[in-house]
Formats: structure tokens, C-alpha cells, sequence
């Protein structure tokens, strides 16, 4: 499939270069944007809408189609490299699916590190720094961030105390979330979205660590039957754009679209905390139940996961000074 896309991508440019300088000059910079989400999911509709703008802003000197639910053939864990290596021009990649190529974009996903969007905020203030730098790395540009909303425990059943967990076989989407489910006793297994429903029907699992809006996507309630309101991490998608492409847009055009960026991402921000309240409500609507955690079973979760923060830190040491900033901002060092 990649060899077929080279052999396009280089016909293409073929093209491009036997046809007459007027006709050059004139054809707007046509760009897929990857994405393994779904029409309907909010970053999705976030992304179109960022195309749609990059448009207006470029006098259409800049058209980016995007192509969503991963219909380009790439998992989410195989963005990053993607970019990288210019296989698509531009993708929405979710960060801590990455940590295999780079560790440090694990840190948002580590266990009650944040708590709330306010809490994020700060949190992002420290990382996007280090993500700009490994963005860099990977011969990309990240034009937008932004976060996925509260995470929940999707279940057949319903878990009143973390000993209700044990045993379940559950499906998580990174590294630091299978390492909480585990040491809770659950049977944690890493599976990309495109593989999660066929696990759900199969009975591969039994249960999802995801987002409501995921669970929206996924029609979580034909498989199971309660949603934990856990919120125990966070994880965001970040736009990218390969530099290559990059330098062939004209300054005037990055800079109108930089602006751009500037101005949609708090908007962005908005449209993921509402796509929660939404979500939820869909659920509820659609047969399932919606679990207030216990005090009790939530300060047992911490208890249990606490040593994970160590943990990362030993073993990406370049997450350490992002992390123990925010920590001293939140008077927690």
C-alpha cells in the first residue's frame, strides 16, 4: 500500500512539472490530512472546519482534503512517522499512541496527573514545548492541539470498588493506561481503534478505556452496558504538517495560517468539553447507564496507580522537567 502511494505521490509530481509555468503558478496546493476518525467525531468535524478556513485564508492557494476514518490505510500509531516521512502531507495524530517512536508524549496519559481541563491547560503550557521540539525531530510542524474530554470505563458491568475490575479484559489505546488497568488487576490490551469494535462483537474484550465520544463512534451500547466516570487521564490529537510541504507554501500563506491556528484552537478546546456533554447524553439515550465513581474507589485508584509518576519519569527522563514544572505550579512538587 505505501509503495503504491509513493508511485502516486511521484506521478503526480511528474505531472506537475511537464505542465506549462502559467498552469503551475496557478494550481492551488491540494493536501490530504489523515485521520482514523469517523465523519461525526468532533476532531473530525474540527478538522474539516480547520480546512475549510486554511481556504479562505490562502485565497484557495492552500486546499486540504481531509480523508477520515483511516481511509488512507494508516493506524493511528503510524501518523507520526507518516509525516515524517512524507507518506501523507498533513495528520491528526493522537499523541500518546506515539510513544514508541517518542516516550515523552506519554506524559498526558499518566494517571491522575490532571484532574481538570483547567489543571490541562497548565500542563499543556509545559509539554507543548517538548512536542514542538519532537515535532521538529520528525520533520514536522504541529499547527494545532487539542485534547480529547473526560475518559471513562466502559463496561458490561458495573464497578463499585476497584476489586469489581479484577479479572475483566479491557482495551486501551496506550502504554501508561494498560500499565494503570493492570496494576488494578485488570487484563489490559493495547488495540487500535480500527481493531476495537471487531474485539467488542468477537468478545476479545469485555470493556473500553475511552472517551464517550468514542463510545458514541463506536456504538458502544449494542456491546455493553455502563460508562465509569473515571476521568483517570488525558490524551490529545495534534495536527501536523510535513516540512517539506511546509516550505512550499508561501510565507504570507503559513503566516495567515498560523494565525489562523491561533484563533481556532481555544474554539477547538470548546468543541471537545461540549462533544463530552453530548456524548454522554447519547449514551444514556441509547440504553446505557451513566456511573458516578465512589470517593472511595477513586482515592483506591490513586493509591494503587501512584507509583506510575516514578515510574514514567525513570523511564523517559526528558519528561521530568515538563512534569516537575507543572507540579511546582501546582504546588504539588
Amino acid at each position: 500500500m505505501i509503495l503504491g502511494r509513493r508511485t502516486a505521490l511521484a506521478a503526480g509530481a511528474s505531472a506537475i512539472a511537464m505542465a506549462p509555468a502559467i498552469v503551475r503558478a496557478q494550481a492551488p496546493l491540494k493536501l490530504p490530512l489523515s485521520t482514523v476518525w469517523p465523519d461525526a467525531n468532533f476532531h473530525t468535524v474540527n478538522c474539516v472546519r480547520f480546512a475549510v478556513e486554511v481556504k479562505k485564508a490562502t485565497d484557495g492557494a492552500v486546499d486540504i482534503e481531509v480523508k477520515s476514518g483511516g481511509q488512507l490505510g494508516f493506524k493511528g500509531p503510524e501518523h507520526l512517522r507518516a509525516v515524517r516521512d512524507g507518506l501523507v502531507p498533513l495528520a491528526d495524530i493522537l499523541t500518546v499512541q506515539q510513544v514508541g517512536d517518542e516516550p515523552v508524549m506519554g506524559i498526558e496519559g499518566i494517571p491522575f496527573l490532571c484532574g481538570t481541563p483547567d489543571e490541562l491547560k497548565i500542563l499543556f503550557k509545559y509539554i507543548r514545548p517538548a512536542y514542538d521540539k519532537i515535532a521538529t525531530k520528525n520533520n514536522q510542524t504541529i499547527l494545532y492541539m487539542v485534547p480529547w474530554p473526560n475518559q471513562y470505563l466502559h463496561l458490561k458491568v458495573k464497578a463499585e470498588n476497584v476489586d469489581a475490575l479484577k479479572g475483566i479484559k479491557i482495551r486501551v489505546a496506550d502504554k501508561n493506561s494498560q500499565e494503570m488497568w493492570t496494576t488494578v488487576g485488570m487484563s489490559a490490551v493495547l488495540i487500535p481503534w480500527g481493531e476495537t469494535i471487531p474485539a467488542l462483537a468477537s468478545g476479545a474484550v469485555s470493556g473500553v478505556s475511552t472517551s464517550a465520544v468514542s463510545g458514541v463512534d463506536g456504538k458502544f451500547w449494542e456491546f455493553l452496558k455502563f460508562f465509569h466516570a473515571t476521568n483517570h487521564q488525558w490524551s490529545s490529537q495534534i495536527v501536523t504538517i510535513n516540512n517539506d510541504t511546509w516550505k512550499k507554501i508561501k510565507p504570507e500563506h503559513q503566516k495567515a495560517i498560523l494565525e489562523l491556528t491561533k484563533k481556532l484552537e481555544p474554539e477547538f478546546w470548546v468543541s471537545a468539553f461540549q462533544a463530552d456533554t453530548d456524548s454522554s447524553r447519547k449514551m444514556i439515550d441509547s440504553g446505557m447507564t451513566r456511573v458516578t465513581v465512589p470517593d472511595t474507589m477513586t482515592a483506591d485508584l490513586r493509591k494503587r496507580t501512584a507509583a506510575l509518576l516514578a515510574d514514567f519519569i525513570k523511564r523517559v527522563p526528558a519528561a521530568e522537567a515538563p512534569i516537575k514544572g507543572y507540579l511546582a505550579e501546582m504546588k504539588r512538587a
